[in-house]
């Protein structure tokens, strides 16, 4: 019975930790600070005050490459003072993320975690496909996951 019970308590806490892990609606920004392609510590958290659309995304990765023209031409479309865009690579070769960043020509703010999909930013955030979006108001809470650029518009015009 206590072998059971052993076995049933690792479980309990192996969800816990699995599910907990996943960033769900209503959840505060979480508390990360990655490397800058210029080289700079920034914090995630360090934008609040306006919307943050956070997006995962890689060099490698096809859909991530179509996606950055959508947001570069949102962002010169939508003031920067009413939302900061954030890529987040989880290249593993961070000289092909900033070779993307050249030519996809994003100006907006770029971090990398380079650890893949077992990046801790991934992890926590629940990433499991890309592109992955997750936009957060003002105050830091996150209102949407995968919104269309049409929704992000729409949510920060309310």
């Amino acid at each position: 019975m206590k072998e059971h019970l052993k076995y049933f308590t690792v479980l309990v806490i192996f969800f816990s930790i699995t599910t907990n892990a996943q960033t769900k609606i209503g959840d505060a920004i979480p508390s990360i600070t990655l490397k800058s392609n210029t080289n700079n510590e920034v914090a995630i958290t360090s934008f609040k005050g306006k919307y943050m659309l956070i997006d995962f995304w890689a060099s490698w990765c096809a859909p991530c490459r179509l996606g950055n023209k959508k947001l570069v031409k949102l962002h010169n479309e939508i003031s920067s003072s009413k939302i900061e865009i954030i890529g987040i690579s989880i290249d593993t070769d961070a000289n092909k993320w900033l070779k993307a960043i050249e030519k996809d020509k994003i100006k907006f703010t770029q971090l990398i975690d380079p650890n893949g999909f077992d990046a801790n930013t991934a992890l926590v955030f629940g990433v499991d496909e890309l592109p992955s979006k997750y936009l957060f108001n003002p105050e830091g809470v996150l209102i949407a996951k995968n919104p269309t650029e049409e929704e992000i518009i729409k949510l920060i015009k309310e």
